[in-house]
């Protein structure tokens, strides 16, 4: 139950419950990993922490606006002034408008761009920054970023237009970055979860409701994924058993992407 001991991890959009922020920032936790817990909702990003930290493991929190640059860079001065180093990134904030092509304004596709890819630009830049100076000056040796996409990054989905552009763009942005950075040890890979049982899925089926028990009848193993499935390929990719796993895409959804 260590496989992330000494690492310091940052993971945003971590206030939702259930959801993939808060299940990741739990895992990484129990398996040895400090953690800075991110969220517009401070408050909630609070409480995931404090629960961290009720169950014996080590967590912090900040209110952080992922559109925001001078919130990164808010935060990651934080982290390196308390920490020294950032040894994994989850870029994991993110929304999901979901609209027939003709009821998509041009406020939703600027706003999902906004917050699904502008945001993970933001932290990975400033995170391979952090990663290189840390590496030069010994404190840590590798660095793993790991950018939540989704399998509408992959594939057409009614109703997704605007959030699989963003999505779409994380992971071929994550392809980039590991190209660039893979000579400094510092991985970077996607992760693109089906459906999933959280927070969003619940709005994403308000939003979608003609398409959505559809999409659900696609997935081949019959139910739904639980956050912690996710959480687990976070996990492998944060540890250092995927030292040799760069520039990849992991999905995670049932077998959905299979057909």
């Amino acid at each position: 139950m260590a496989r992330l001991q000494g690492k310091i991890a940052l993971v945003t959009g971590g206030a939702s419950v259930p959801g993939l922020g808060s299940a990741t920032a739990v895992r990484f936790a129990e398996e040895g990993a400090t953690v800075i817990v991110t969220d517009r909702d401070g408050a909630g990003a609070e409480r995931v922490a404090a629960g961290i930290r009720a169950a014996g493991g080590q967590a912090t929190a900040h209110a952080h606006d992922v559109t925001s640059e001078a919130d990164w860079d808010r935060v990651m001065a934080a982290i390196e002034t308390a920490h020294g180093k950032l040894d994994v990134l989850v870029n994991n904030a993110g929304i999901a408008v979901l609209r027939m092509i003709e009821d998509l304004t041009a406020e939703d596709w600027q706003l999902q761009n906004r917050v699904n890819l502008d945001s993970v630009f933001y932290g990975s830049r400033r995170a391979v920054i952090a990663m290189r100076r840390a590496i030069a000056a010994g404190r840590q040796s590798t660095g793993s970023i790991i950018n939540i996409s989704s399998v509408a990054g992959l594939a057409g989905v009614p109703g997704c237009g605007a959030y699989a552009a963003a999505k779409g763009g994380v992971r071929l942005f994550s392809k980039v970055v590991a190209m660039e950075c893979a000579k400094d040890q510092i991985r970077c890979n996607s992760v693109h979860p089906g459906m999933i049982l959280t927070n969003m899925q619940g709005v994403a089926a308000e939003d979608n409701a003609a398409n959505y028990d559809a999409t659900v009848a696609l997935i081949p193993m019959g139910y739904m994924g639980d956050p912690s499935d996710i959480a687990n390929m976070n996990l492998f990719l944060a540890s250092d058993e995927a030292r040799y796993v760069t520039g990849a895409e992991f999905v995670v959804d049932g077998g959905m992407m299979a057909h």
